[in-house]
This record gives C-alpha cells, structure tokens and sequence, in this order.
C-alpha cells in the first residue's frame, strides 16, 4: 500500500587481511572475497534497485600491470550482470597448480577483479539520469598508484553549489555539480596535497620517487585527508573509498543519518550499510558487529591496521527513524523489535477507532513490509483481551462453564485481506486507464469480512503521498463491504521534505501537506501561506549557517488528530461505501519505538543540519511559485 519511494542506496567494502593464497588454501577458491561481496550486495538488494558497481584493487601489483578495475551495471539484474561479467575473465579448463602461493600469483597478474580490496555499491538514484556512468564507485585516476582513488557512499548532500564552488577557490574546474562528484574531488585534491607534502619531505632529504613513494603508502594520514575534505560538508553519509596503492576507509556524518557496520577478524574486515547481511555472509553473532561512530571513519591501512579515527566532530545522535520504518532489512535484530513495537504502539487509538468493538473488527496487513508492525499491533491487542478477559472474570466469578470457556477462546480475527498477483507494468497513458490497471494489483480474499458488520484494520508501514490509497487500495478493500475501513501507519505523519537520502522532496507530494493546505483554504487562513513564503524567501536570501524552518508555523495551527482527519477525507474515494479513518502514529511513540534512532525531520522538521531547514525553506518556496523542482 506504501507509495514507492526512492531511497537509501547500500555499500559493501572487503578488505582480506591475508595473502589471496591463504583463501586459496582454505577455502579452496581464489574468489572466495569476489563471493563474500556478491551475497553482500544481493542481501542488500532492498537498498538499491536502479543499479549496482563493484570495484577491486590488487595490493603490491607488479609495475606495468592493471590494478583498478572496475564494473558498473543498470540492467534489470545488475548485479548478475556485474558478476557475469567478472566471472567471464576466469580460466574455464586451467587446470590448478598444487602450490598455492603460484597460483594466487597467477590469478592476480592474469585475472581482472582478483584483488584483495574490494567495493560493492547498490544505486537508489534520487534524481538525474540512471545510466553506468551515473552508478557508484567512481574512479579518480591517475598514474602514481598513491593518487589513485575510488568513491562510493550512501549519502546526499545539502549544500552541492557551496562544495562545488569551494573546488572552484582550489583551483580546480569541476565539469559535474552532482553531490558524488563534488564530494570525490574534494577528498582528490587532498589526497593529492597529502602526497605532495610527503614526496617534498623525503625529496628534500635526497631519497629517490621509488623509495619517496613507499614513505608515502606509509605516512599517508586517511584520517587528516578525510578531515580536511570533509570541512563543510552538510547532509547525512556514509562513504567508503579506496586508495589505489591499498588503503581504504569508510566515513559517517556527525549525526549519524545513515548507518554503516563493520565485522573484523584475523582473515578479514567488511563494512556494510547493513548489520544482518554482515551475519548472515560471515555467519558471526550480532554482538561481533560494530556500528561505524557518527563522525568517524573506520581507517584499513594497506598493512592492515585497523582503526576507528574521528573524522568530525560528533553531534546529537539523529539517525534516521524512517530508514527504521521502512526499508531496512527487518531481519535484524533490533529493527525487528523496534518495527514490533510501532505496531503494539498503535491499539489504543485502533480501540478508540472501533470503539471497543474487537468482537467485530478483522485484522490485516498490506503490504508485506508491514508484516513485522502487524505482529506488534496483534500482540497489543491480545495483550488488551487478556486483561478485558480478566476484568469480565473478577467482575462476574460466577460465571458458567459454558460462559467461562466461550470467553477464554475468544480471539482476535485475523486475515490475509489482500493478496498481490503480479507486478503490474502499465503501458497505458491515460489516467483512468491506468487507475483501472492499478486497481487489479491487488486482489481481495472474499468472504474473509462480514458485510456491512465488520470494521477492516489494515496497518501499512507509512503513508506518505496517499495516492495508492486514494486511486486503488480503499477501493479494493471495499469490494469486501465492510462497515468501516481503518487504515493504521506506523509511521507518523511525513510533513517534511528529505535531503539526505531519500527521494522525498516535494511539499505536495505529501498527504499531510496537502490536508493542511486544505484546512487553511477552509478556514480563510490563505494569508499565512503568503506570510510563510516570504519568511522562507528572507531566510534563503541571507545565506546563513543557521536557517530557520518557518514552514513549521503552518502546521502549528492544527492538531495531529485534525490533520489526520482530513487525510481521511481526501484519500477515500466517493464510490466506496465504507466509512474511512486515516490513523498515524505519534512522534512521541516513535522515540519509544526507536529510542536509538531519533531522526524524525520528515515527521517534526527538526533537521540535524542547517541545510535541511534551507531545504524545507525552498521546498515550500517552490511549492508556492509552481515549481515542480527538487529543492536541493
């Protein structure tokens, strides 16, 4: 039932801590960290479906041989395409040498991608063209192996121009403005001074370039270039990179907006943006696995020195709740019982929805992402009969055995409501068309509801644009006949515009804007719109460091519990015939849900960085001058 969204993209980094014959031996196969990689990205599939790149650096490479290689795919199955092509370069009848240290040796001078560094990337494209060239690592090439650097990251970044233009001041002359490209060159241009400064240091004690240069792989400070490159950086990431003579590092924001795990023992170190893909690949316990700090980066020098070194200074932890919600693989374990939570969280304003009327509500959930929070929401209301059951005990101890027993078997009445047949492609142009397509995705089990009796409870994981429910879902549950429809998300109302991630940022893409402009137009409060915009002008034109989200003000003239009752206006449609109640979850229950991840600026606008309040700003702008642009 959930809206697409565009959102988080995923990143997995290899690095094997021994010699490649030491796998070969062991694990009886030179692409045993090719495989680790491959079950990585596919376990994180969820995070990036627009594309995916893998790139690999062979460490201590013989001079005049290839090093870097790299392959980026945007094909239906890009990640088969990816490992099609990698596995197309190995021997198919060679037949193995007994010794294994010739044998690695072998693979790695006569066999592409057969490194011991590797970088996996899964692209969610917010914005822009979605070709090869547009996937995740970048390369930034040069002929000293030091200068060498590959980029990849789950991130976006909300001052672009200022990042793009601080290039500019270096000297150099971008030919992109994109956030990965800014970002690249920027850690470039310091990786490049951080050389420079070294080779003038030995060149001026007399060492010849070969010997400078091994100086160089060993002095290079990760930590100093990250923390110069990374000055002014504003928005949520994490990105990993790879030097081309073996170093590597992958680098979280201050607050903590996008997640990345870490796994090391004596044989390897792998990051990911996910903590269960890392279990499940590596088969380790959750308690192995560590969370990258905010504001740190974890450093692998190529003589496998591991270190968590900050980068940038923490602030508040605000890491994102809705990553929580939504997409994130709810496998893991503590996102399990947080999406759990969510649910149970939701009876009491699902009591006060039916009325108490439990004997006569079924339960349900669509779509499958929703199932954990379901079980949350079941649980709560089981909990709520149990104690009912209890009190009807206490009140009346004199009750019949047949009377006793018709009340301890009561139970909950849960169905599959909604089953998905297909995935539907439309090729239909016209609206209404479409709309009737749509309306088929979904099929309804009949006869699960009784008609014109039963309340239908149906949780979704969020609600953010309202228009699946408006042209299809609502009209499917209503071929049921059930009395009323009550649609549960777990996730509070989404108010705000995203700019660290995720492809959320229209003003009118969202329900809950479009029900507050409702209710003003209503009211004849029109003039505060006029008064907000020109708040929101005067605020972008100072170009300060601490902008202030005024589009807050508007949604301070109504109560969640108003909004939402508009929401439930506009989403039904006039030809069903059940009575509709749109419920959300409060913010406050969120924090309980995810007392860990307290990024919720989609929901409160409270951003975590000066540049989301800016991106607020020019979202309602845009909104108001009928521009349908992005606003960062």
């Amino acid at each position: 039932m959930s809206d697409a969204i565009k959102h988080e993209c995923g990143i997995a980094l290899i690095r094997l801590l021994k010699p490649l014959d030491y796998y070969i031996e062991k694990y009886r196969t030179p692409a045993y960290a090719l495989n680790k990689l491959y079950l990585l990205m596919e376990k994180q599939h969820n995070r990036g479906q627009d594309g995916a790149g893998v790139a690999v650096i062979k460490l201590d490479p013989i001079p005049g041989t290839h090093f870097i290689d790299r392959f980026r795919s945007t094909h239906q199955q890009s990640i088969v395409k990816i490992y099609d092509h990698i596995f197309s370069h190995f021997p198919k009848n060679r037949k193995p040498s007994d010794n294994y240290k010739a044998e690695a040796d072998w693979y790695k001078q006569n066999v592409p991608f057969m490194g011991e560094l590797l970088l996996g990337h899964l692209r969610y494209g917010t914005y822009g063209k979605n070709s090869d060239s547009n996937c995740h690592p970048f390369l930034r090439e040069n002929n000293w192996m030091t200068r060498n650097l590959a980029v990849a990251g789950n991130f976006n970044m909300t001052n672009v121009d200022e990042l793009f233009n601080n290039l500019i001041q270096l000297g150099q002359h971008p030919i992109e403005r994109s956030d990965t490209i800014t970002v690249m060159e920027k850690i470039g241009h310091f990786l490049d001074t951080e050389v420079q400064h070294i080779f003038d240091k030995y060149k001026d004690q007399g060492y010849g370039n070969k010997e400078i240069t091994d100086f160089i792989i060993k002095e290079m400070s990760v930590r100093r270039i990250l923390s110069r490159a990374a000055k002014n950086f504003d928005g949520g990431f994490a990105m990993a990179g790879m030097f081309g003579h073996g170093d590597s590092f992958v680098l979280r924001d201050p607050n903590g907006i996008r997640p990345a795990y870490y796994y090391q023992d004596e044989e390897i170190v792998v990051v990911a943006s996910e903590r269960p893909c890392i279990q499940t690949t590596f088969n380790v316990n959750f308690d192995s696995i560590k969370e990258i700090k905010p504001g740190y980066a974890l450093v692998i020098k190529k003589d496998g020195r591991v270190k968590e070194e900050m980068v940038m200074e923490p602030k508040e932890r605000k890491s994102c709740s809705f990553e929580r919600i939504y997409f994130s693989r709810g496998t893991d374990k503590e996102i399990y019982a947080e999406r759990k939570k969510l649910g149970e969280l939701m009876v009491p304003q699902i009591l006060e929805a039916i009325d108490d009327d439990v004997e006569n509500a079924v339960f349900s959930f669509i779509p499958n992402t929703a199932e954990v929070a379901f079980y949350g929401l079941i649980k709560g209301v089981e909990d709520h009969l149990t104690y009912e059951k209890v009190k009807a005990i206490q009140k009346n101890p004199n009750l019949s055995q047949d009377e006793l027993e018709k009340l301890i078997r009561y139970k909950l009445r849960i169905e599959k409501i909604a089953v998905k047949d297909v995935k539907m492609r439309t090729f239909i142009s016209d609206d209404s068309s479409r709309d009737e397509m749509v309306s088929h995705v979904y099929d309804v089990t009949y006869g699960s509801v009784r008609a014109n009796e039963d309340t239908l409870v149906v949780i979704d994981d969020s609600i953010v644009r309202g228009t699946t429910l408006q042209k299809s879902i609502l009209s499917i549950l209503d071929r049921l006949s059930p009395k009323k429809i009550v649609i549960v998300s777990s996730a509070p109302q989404i108010r705000y515009p995203d700019c660290y991630g995720i492809d959320m940022s229209r003003m009118n893409d969202f329900i809950a804007f479009r029900a507050l402009i409702a209710l003003l137009k209503e009211e004849g409060k029109e003039a505060l719109l006029q008064e907000v915009y020109e708040k929101c002008k005067e605020e972008l034109a100072k170009q300060s460091a601490e902008n202030i989200n005024h589009v807050k003000e508007l949604y301070a003239q109504y109560t969640a519990d108003q909004i939402s009752a508009k929401i439930s206006e506009i989403v039904r449609p006039k030809q069903i015939f059940a009575d509709v109640q749109i419920i959300y979850q409060t913010v406050e229950n969120l924090h309980v849900a995810c007392p860990k991840n307290l990024g919720d600026w989609y929901f409160t606008g409270d951003y975590p960085t000066p540049g989301g309040n800016r991106v607020a700003n020019k979202a309602f702008v845009n909104y108001m001058e009928g521009n349908d642009g992005r606003a960062y």
